[in-house]
């Protein structure tokens, strides 16, 4: 599945596929660096290949060579991650370096890629699901429908912040990988740090209070426009979660713990 681009690109395996719902990856060497191949199988993760290459190295990890469907980045082998930060006592540290690798994103480019999903596209499925389910998830569409219908100057988004999403790149510092190609507003970015359910201690009492007031301040947005973003977002995540027949618990959780910080 891999042959012809380490031909092309005369790469050297130097790791197991990495088979995922959306793509397919390969450690390799190229040209003696760290690099990861990856095959894109799905239209998503295509359009998040040609955002990683408008991006350039800035903010993301640079894209070495590509086609329509695989792109060849390079790849971080630093054991440093926030992922660990955030579980062993440096929770806030790994959000202000989360946030500034957000803003780097985000900043201004000229010529956007085409073919970035609109915010609104991205949470057709909350609407319906509040309808049927009721409950908070009511209160995660009324917050997403205030946000979309008033929205600040659209930025093109990453779409997936989280923490195994932001890499240690040892000198060029911590880069994103694997965006999803999304442009709105840039509060959206921010919510899934408060959201990552593979972060234990998302729903740990007081948390979101203290990341509440980093993130704002790092990222420069108003906290209870902060926090109806997370509202959304958790409400949007669950949405996925009833989708797929999953239990959406966890992340009504979150909505429900950020909805009280709005109250309160």
């Amino acid at each position: 599945m891999f042959t012809s681009f380490i031909d092309e690109w005369s790469l050297e395996p130097a790791g197991d596929p990495i088979l995922t719902r959306t793509s397919r990856l390969l450690p390799v060497r190229w040209r003696g660096l760290p690099a990861m191949l990856k095959v894109a199988d799905e239209p998503e993760e295509r359009s998040g290949g040609q955002l990683m290459r408008w991006w350039d190295g800035h903010g993301a990890a640079q894209v070495y060579a590509a086609t329509d469907s695989a792109i060849l980045l390079e790849r971080s082998e630093s054991r440093r991650s926030l992922f660990h930060m955030a579980m062993t006592g440096s929770d806030d540290d790994a959000t202000r370096i989360a946030c500034r690798a957000v803003a780097m994103l985000h900043a201004p480019r000229p010529s956007p890629p085409a073919g970035l999903a609109p915010l609104e596209r991205w949470f057709q499925a909350l609407a319906p699901a509040a309808r049927l389910h009721g409950g908070i998830l009511r209160t995660c569409a009324d917050a997403a429908q205030h946000l979309l219908s008033t929205p600040d100057v659209p930025v093109v988004l990453h779409g997936d912040i989280h923490h195994g999403n932001i890499l240690d790149f040892d000198a060029r510092g911590w880069l994103a990988i694997d965006p999803k190609g999304l442009c709105g507003d840039r509060g959206f970015d921010y919510a899934n740090l408060f959201c990552n359910l593979e972060l234990p201690v998302v729903s740990a009492p007081g948390r979101l209070t203290r990341q509440l007031a980093i993130v704002a301040h790092e990222a420069r947005l108003e906290p209870k426009r902060l926090l109806q973003w997370i509202i959304a977002y958790a409400g949007l995540s669950a949405a996925w979660f009833l989708g797929d027949g999953e239990s959406p618990e966890s992340t009504l959780a979150v909505a429900a713990i950020a909805d009280a910080e709005l109250r309160g």
